[in-house]
């Protein structure tokens, strides 16, 4: 019983030195691109050339498209079809309502109605939803927000 016993105690005391110098071998930090001593950023120097066109045609950066409509026409839009007065979204669920987000989860998406529908400009691979009093141009394939048009609906 005495053998077992120093046993545990000698391996309990080699785990917590084990777990004790941990901290000692820890990175110390300062060979990041961090904010300390005011040289925050300093990573990127001389690199502020042109990589290549990434955004060709109608996409931008992360491969969206950018919309061609203005708010105003989409606004005149669902006024000629009567498509006023729908409730905004709660604030919480509204700012995750961005571009380059995937659709926050169960707020209630709509489809447009062919009418208006019609009258949009037309994206293949993406299609336009309703989202409280917003209209939305999202990717099929990544149910990603392209765009999001504030208070069309309202």
């Amino acid at each position: 019983m005495s053998k077992r016993r120093t046993t545990l105690t000698v391996l309990a005391l080699i785990v917590s030195m084990g777990l004790s110098s941990a901290p000692a071998f820890a990175d110390k930090g300062g060979n990041g691109n961090g904010n300390g001593n005011g040289h925050g950023n300093s990573g990127n120097h001389g690199n502020n050339g042109n990589h290549g066109n990434k955004a060709k045609g109608n996409e931008s950066d992360q491969g969206l498209v950018s919309v061609s409509i203005t708010r105003d026409r989409a606004r005149s839009l669902a006024r000629n079809y009567g498509l006023t007065g729908y409730s905004s979204l709660p604030p919480g669920i509204a700012k995750n309502l961005a571009r380059g987000k995937p659709l926050p989860p169960g707020i209630a998406k709509k489809m447009v109605p062919s009418s208006m529908l019609r009258d949009l400009p037309y994206y293949p691979g993406y299609e336009w939803r309703i989202a409280g009093d917003d209209l939305v141009l999202v990717a099929l394939s990544t149910a990603l927000v392209a765009s999001v048009i504030n208070g069309v609906f309202n």
